[in-house]
């Protein structure tokens, strides 16, 4: 064996058995977070002006969602949408938030939960759940 083909196999060697750095586990994102937030608090009833926890409006349940991820988001849905940048519909992701309107106007939030669902507070009477998107005239944001 050559030399160099001797000092490239004990450079190789000597490499394999160094002590490797450990492997760092992957933080969930935000939108994660808040997903998981949303879907554990499914039967909380809703409440028009509820933030949490125990009751929550639709904008409420998303600004609790992801204050619990680190994020602050203002109180209504209006506010949401302006604070939050647009995604077009091939690059929505779990935990995204969809918007709903009425007359020209912001009037429903929730957050994507993938496959055309979304976890959300819709009205009063009803408690946090999961519903299918009823309708495609909605926006999609994410939380910067």
């Amino acid at each position: 064996m050559s030399l160099v083909l001797r000092i490239f196999a004990t450079v190789l060697l000597a490499g394999a058995l160094l002590p490797q750095p450990p492997v760092q586990a992957i933080a969930p994102d935000s939108r994660a977070i808040a997903l998981g937030t949303a879907r554990a608090l499914t039967g909380a009833p809703y409440r028009r002006g509820g933030t949490g926890p125990k009751a929550f409006d639709c904008s409420g349940l998303v600004q609790y969602a992801y204050k619990k991820a680190g994020k602050y988001l203002p109180r209504t849905a209006a506010g949401q949408f302006h604070a939050t940048l647009p995604v077009v519909l091939r690059q929505r992701r779990p935990g995204d938030l969809v918007f709903f309107f009425k007359d020209g106007t912001v009037s429903h939030v929730g957050l994507y939960a993938g496959r055309n669902v979304i976890w959300h507070a819709p009205r009063p009477g009803e408690h946090v759940r999961p519903d299918r998107l009823w309708t495609r005239h909605v926006a999609y944001h994410t939380v910067p």
